[in-house]
């Protein structure tokens, strides 16, 4: 029988803040015993740090990224800088693994298969993390796990602004062009049907159930 997976749908956007401290909060519960839980929300703009990040990847400074309404922020996470916004489905999976590498794969495996639910071919590329669509990367991944329990997860860009990412070196590839849903299919609204389909595939890549499905407010 598969393990319970508890969702929560976040209806209004989140603080990167808010969020993280959200994460905290699940991760101690889920590490004395609590079931397995996924956050599926949408951030205020914000550029968050992960623990690869390198200089000169946030290159205009960040008094020029505060003036244009866009946040910085660390994060625990493995991966480099990465933008976080509105039209942007953000899953925060917060559950126990045996394997980082393959528990990475899985997450891989349920958005290519979520995005071709919506009509879009995607793939991975081998010695990178992420997905990647025709037209750019159009998924980015980084987690943090600790006594067995993840945080953070992934970003998938559904009908985002993709603007501020010229403004940065996302995810540490100087030159990197970024995609989404709505850019692959020139279809926007999609973000309730991926939302769907995310919590669907990833359900079957990491042998859960989805036990509970909730809105509120963030």
């Amino acid at each position: 029988m598969a393990k319970e997976l508890h969702v929560t749908r976040l209806s209004e956007l989140v603080p990167y803040t808010g969020g993280a401290r959200l994460q905290d909060e699940l991760r101690a519960q889920v590490q004395d015993g609590a079931p397995d839980q996924l956050l599926l929300l949408e951030h205020e703009p914000v550029y968050t740090r992960g623990r690869r990040t390198g200089p000169g990847e946030l290159p205009m400074g960040e008094a020029w990224y505060l003036a244009q309404g866009i946040e910085v922020c660390d994060a625990d996470r493995g991966g480099a800088v990465t933008y976080h916004g509105p039209g942007q489905l953000v899953g925060y999976p917060i559950m126990r693994i045996d394997g980082v590498h393959e528990y990475v794969a899985a997450l891989e495996r349920a958005i290519i298969a979520a995005l071709g639910d919506e009509g879009v071919d995607a793939e991975v590329r081998e010695g990178l993390t992420g997905v990647w669509a025709s037209k750019g990367k159009i998924a980015s991944i980084g987690v943090h796990v600790s006594r067995g329990v993840t945080t953070h997860g992934f970003a998938v860009n559904v009908d985002n602004d993709l603007q501020p990412f010229e403004w940065i070196v996302p995810c540490g590839m100087q030159g990197a062009q970024m995609s989404s849903i709505c850019k692959e299919t020139g279809r926007s609204g999609q973000m309730e049907s991926f939302r769907e389909a995310v919590i669907a595939r990833l359900c079957d890549a990491l042998d859960r159930e989805a036990q509970v499905v909730v809105s509120t407010a963030g």
